[in-house]
């Protein structure tokens, strides 16, 4: 399953999501069944559904027949559409904000890239089916942690010398 977090594919396709207009990602059957609270899966066993990654938007996934599946009907908390903990940055192996918060309060920087990365290599990533995004989130982890570095950065630059 490496192929997932290596692959690197953008498969944004050009339909939008009905409620925010963003530009929807194409997600499989496969992710779909394995996020969707059991009432769903007779819905989304059509192809052609996509995953909206606008934060404020309810809308998790749609399908351009106007199908549509909101934050209540997953069985996850999508990290994207998340404000309050926990908020999941990584599904296959468990990482969230407040970890990433944690390690670099503590240590001044964040691994968790660096360990997600190595199981990667070791095999053990399954984001296609734990991820709601059906991709890898190290894309994710990384903007988390890039974000999340950058008030102790300022704090740090303003701090009297």
């Amino acid at each position: 399953m490496e192929e997932c977090c290596c692959s690197g594919e953008a498969d944004t396709v050009s339909k939008k999501c009905p409620q925010c207009g963003a530009t929807g990602k194409a997600v499989s059957t496969l992710t779909l069944k394995q996020m969707v609270k059991p009432e769903f899966l007779s819905l989304v066993d059509k192809p052609g559904f996509r995953f909206c990654r606008t934060a404020t938007c309810n809308v998790v996934y749609f399908h351009a027949d106007g199908d549509r599946l909101e934050k209540k009907d997953v069985r996850v908390r999508v990290g994207l559409k998340e404000s309050e903990d926990p908020v999941p940055i990584c599904y296959c192996f468990g990482f969230t904000e407040a970890m990433v918060m944690e390690e670099i309060r503590e240590t001044g920087r964040c691994t968790i890239a660096e360990r997600i990365t190595a199981e990667i290599k070791a095999g053990h990533c399954a984001c296609e089916i734990r991820n709601p995004q059906g991709s890898c989130c190290l894309g994710n982890v990384n903007a988390a942690i890039k974000r999340l570095l950058v008030p102790r950065s300022k704090t740090v630059a303003l701090a009297p010398t």
